[in-house]
């Protein structure tokens, strides 16, 4: 750290929040908030105070990379940071990071303290892709909405398009190709909903396949992985393994564990007694969620809110939680039921496990988005060991190929085009 960082700077980098540093500092709030403003600048011994402090903090579980594999990667798109853990954890230095969302960069700053700035839309940075660092791994959970059923449906229903004919998040899966056709890295990691594999009748899945296999040329694998067997949630997500060159690595023969054997609800739950009453449903909410269930059970749909106990195992988290709670409603009995905890939902998609701990520095609302965007962390974990020994291989050969038998950069195409 150095006093050429503006405070603002320097707080974000330690990781600290305002509250936090003026405790330590032992200062008044609104002096430090004048600091963050930049309406004043703190002395010269505030800087170095902060500095030890950091230091001396203990750091997040997930920053201290395990193993004697040696890579660096770079996290796009990167949400709260759920790829990143999976690869840090088998040895990996992650040297970019890029997430638009301010809500999200505020979660991630929390947990991962970092020596490289977290930059914003990567767009950007598929313009000139000289501005990201060079790097051996591409982690990418590009966004899932334009493929996933719940947006397709919305955008279906407002008569706007999806997909690749979406003007916005349906192209930045093409930024994505422009950064690994600049870049070569030696492997890289996708991650998206399961419904991208039958989006608009396969063409989509079928689009992005040919972009890596035959204009990237990359040995490209994917599959729908559920994390029933890590956590207890039905989630599934495709993931999406390319190698620069080609290796045993076989994702289709991947044995994973037994799902039955699981872990249930109860592994996560706080206590009752230890738990908010704030996340109890209102009287008039769970009355309009019942009757709301009823209407459409006698008109033989599915529609309504979900009960689960500690035997049970729920259904998938979304981003919109925060509504209403209805997709995983816990049992109270004797009482109305309560949504899951901010804190439950980031066990429940494996951040906060074992020995990890995960920072929660938002309102409610903003965590239940986060977790409900985010990819299953030990699911992860489970891919990136599997991935390991092929990874250490693929680094020990030419890190890069010759400059000249690399691909041109991707030409994002209209998908009319693609079709034709």
């Amino acid at each position: 750290m150095t006093e050429s960082l503006s405070f603002h700077e320097l707080r974000q980098r330690l990781g600290m929040s305002v509250d936090e540093v003026a405790r330590e500092l032992e200062c008044d709030l609104s002096t430090v908030y004048r600091w963050e403003r930049g309406e004043t600048a703190p002395k010269a011994h505030i800087y170095r105070s902060l500095e030890l402090i950091g230091s001396l903090k203990p750091k997040p579980v997930q920053d201290a990379p395990a193993g004697d594999l040696s890579f660096r990667f770079v996290d796009l798109f990167a949400g709260i940071g759920g790829l990143r853990i999976g690869f840090q954890s088998i040895g990996g230095h992650c040297v970019f990071t890029s997430e638009w969302d301010k809500n999200a960069q505020e979660t991630y700053r929390k947990n991962f303290r970092d020596n490289h700035e977290l930059h914003g839309d990567v767009r950007q940075y598929s313009e000139n892709p000289d501005l990201i660092p060079d790097h051996d791994v591409l982690l990418a959970g590009f966004p899932c909405q334009p493929f996933s059923i719940a947006g397709v449906s919305k955008k279906n229903a407002l008569g706007r398009p999806h997909g690749f004919l979406c003007d916005t998040q349906g192209t930045l899966f093409f930024d994505t190709a422009q950064i690994i056709a600049h870049h070569r890295p030696a492997a890289f990691v996708l991650e998206n909903v399961k419904n991208l594999e039958s989006h608009d009748g396969g063409k989509t899945f079928a689009t992005i396949m040919n972009v890596l296999e035959n204009e990237l040329k990359y040995n490209v694998q994917a599959r729908v992985i559920s994390s029933a067997p890590w956590v207890p949630q039905k989630r599934e997500r495709i993931f999406i393994v390319g190698f620069r060159e080609k290796t045993d690595f076989n994702l289709k023969t991947l044995e994973i564990p037994d799902a039955s054997k699981g872990p249930k609800l109860g592994s996560i739950l706080e206590r009752h007694e230890d738990v908010d009453p704030k996340y109890t449903l209102t009287p008039r909410l769970w009355e309009y969620l019942q009757k709301y269930k009823e209407k459409h059970s006698s008109k033989g749909n599915g529609f309504g809110y979900s009960l689960f106990g500690p035997d049970d195992v729920a259904r998938t988290l979304s981003a919109r939680y925060y509504k209403d709670g209805s997709e995983i409603l816990i049992d109270q009995p004797g009482e109305r039921p309560r949504r899951l905890t901010p804190m439950e939902c980031a066990r429940l998609m494996g951040f906060d496990r074992g020995e990890r701990r995960w920072k929660i520095g938002v309102s409610d609302t903003q965590a239940y988005r986060q977790f409900g965007n985010a990819v299953v962390v030990p699911v992860v974990e489970f891919l990136a060991n599997a991935m390991k020994p092929y990874l250490a291989t693929a680094l020990s050969n030419d890190a890069h190929l010759p400059e000249e038998a690399a691909p041109d950069v991707v030409q994002v195409r209209p998908m009319a085009e693609v079709d034709g």
